[in-house]
């Protein structure tokens, strides 16, 4: 098992900066995700801490080893692609020992670990069998075996569940979670699926463009998102996103949207803050309320209802504004139906419209 220190990392490629002064700490048997859209740089940043990709600058630590220059044999990692990347012409067991046999250990000793891991991994019963042979979340343990044989110090996970179909994807995260915590081995993730992300991880880095832009657990970053990007990705159904202003009148701030119908106090709120005239007021699906009758809150209309089991999602229209709300099915709201809305003021927050940043109270 190895502390892995990112120090410092950046890639270019031409002119082009897919990883930009990354620095990142992952504790010894920590599993850390690297979570982002397409093209925000986490994929690189995989193949850098395997030795698959050469920095253009900065350093790659295994506890206080520095493993930039070495190869990827060298560092003591072992990889579980996207594809399974199996040999397709050897049996199980023949691909899980494969590795071991590279490095020359006793058949024995081999035999023991092969047999060891894949009743681990409930893969006994198939070792005589090719790749061919296998359903997709057979070929992902036995990939995820050929790894565990090897007893490495870091993991490095490339998307290993993007394969999978929606019912695979749950039992296989699941089982991956599972073998992590028992093992206890050193893991970065790379997956673009946030929810992926937050059932895995001890911590996620969420990178956009290249650069890092929160590191934290999974809980802290959903319910305490450092920027209007974070809070956009993380979360589904996304965040509610309102445009608008901060206006200071009778003592107290006010948050005004473009539409005037919504307005909302925003205490706390420091108006002397960069651009406070310029801001987004941001809440997620299940903090927006609401109720029927005529008292309290602002005047809606739903137009969209959306059942999904254990709960169901309503677009809900206040003025020229459309919110989407988490709602209990047994309310049994329907389209066309006049509604108050209530925003819960605990879980408002507030982003600076040119920047991003979060307005965070005085």
């Amino acid at each position: 098992m190895a502390r892995v220190t990112i120090r410092d990392l950046e890639k270019t490629f031409g002119s082009v900066t897919a990883v930009s002064k990354l620095n990142l700490v992952i504790e010894d048997g920590e599993f850390v995700t690297l979570l982002g859209p397409s093209g925000c740089g986490k994929s690189t940043t995989l193949g850098c801490v395997a030795g698959l990709e050469d920095p253009t600058s900065g350093e790659i630590l295994f506890d206080d080893r520095v493993v930039t220059e070495l190869t990827p044999r060298d560092r003591d990692i072992a990889m579980v692609f996207q594809d399974y990347a199996l040999y397709p012409h050897m049996s199980v067991h023949d691909n899980m020992a494969f590795g071991l046999a590279l490095r020359k250990i006793p058949k024995s000793e081999m035999e023991s670990t092969v047999r060891q891991v894949a009743e681990f991994l409930g893969l006994t019963p198939l070792l005589n069998r090719r790749p061919g042979q296998l359903s997709g979340g057979q070929r992902q343990r036995v990939a995820l075996g050929r790894a565990i044989v090897r007893n490495p110090a870091v993991f490095l996970m490339d998307e290993p569940l993007s394969n999978l179909d929606a019912a695979l994807r749950v039992s296989t995260r699941s089982e991956i979670k599972r073998l992590q915590q028992e093992l206890g081995t050193t893991t970065l993730f790379v997956t673009h699926d946030q929810e992926e992300a937050m059932v895995l991880s001890d911590r996620i880095a969420i990178m956009h463009a290249g650069k890092l832009q929160q590191f934290d657990k999974p809980k802290t970053i959903y319910n305490d998102p450092i920027n209007a990007f974070v809070a956009g990705f993380i979360g589904s159904p996304r965040m509610n996103m309102i445009p608008g202003k901060l206006e200071h009148r009778d003592g107290a701030t006010h948050f005004q949207a473009s539409d005037p119908t919504i307005t909302w106090p925003a205490a706390g709120i420091d108006t002397s803050q960069r651009n406070p005239s310029g801001v987004t007021l941001g809440i997620r699906p299940e903090h927006v309320r609401l109720t029927r009758g005529d008292i309290g809150g602002m005047n809606g209309t739903i137009v969209l209802v959306e059942p999904v089991g254990a709960v169901t999602y309503v677009d809900v229209t206040i003025g020229e504004v459309t919110l989407k709300a988490s709602t209990d099915p047994a309310d049994d709201f329907a389209d066309g139906e006049p509604v108050k809305v209530d925003l819960d003021a605990r879980r408002v927050i507030y982003f600076d419209s040119t920047s991003g940043e979060r307005l965070r109270p005085a």
